[in-house]
């Protein structure tokens, strides 16, 4: 029974910064690759960050610079700090999780967090 809650998601200013939050239960969190995507209307869920157990990170050249991914295994608790907002930031984000260090098999999502950047 994999569960993960994303939270965080708000209006925000271009140029500001948010931290999204999704809390996992169900796992052997420390076990498990967390990741984060997101997706707008008609499009393919884009992967911008994940993280492995062990705190093994990767990123999308899109966000490279700007979003950045860490987990807290106490708290079984993946974040994705986001600086730099800019309008085509706006969609909904997931987080995603798979069991051991690669996103293959079954991945499990949440339901998403609305991310809005305007003026």
């Amino acid at each position: 029974q994999v569960q993960l809650v994303e939270s965080g998601g708000s209006l925000v200013q271009p140029g500001g910064s948010l931290r999204l939050s999704c809390a996992a239960s169900g796992t052997i969190f420390e076990l498990w690759t967390m990741a984060w995507y997101r997706q707008g209307p008609g499009a393919q869920r884009e992967l911008l960050a994940q993280i492995t157990g062990g705190g093994n990170t990767n990123y999308a050249d899109s966000v490279k610079d700007r979003f950045i991914i860490s987990r807290d295994n106490a708290k079984d608790t993946v974040y994705l700090q986001m600086n730099s907002l800019k309008p085509e930031d706006t969609t909904v984000y997931y987080c995603a999780a798979a069991k051991g260090v690669l996103l293959v098999g079954d991945i499990y999502w949440g339901q998403g967090t609305q991310v809005t950047v305007s003026s």
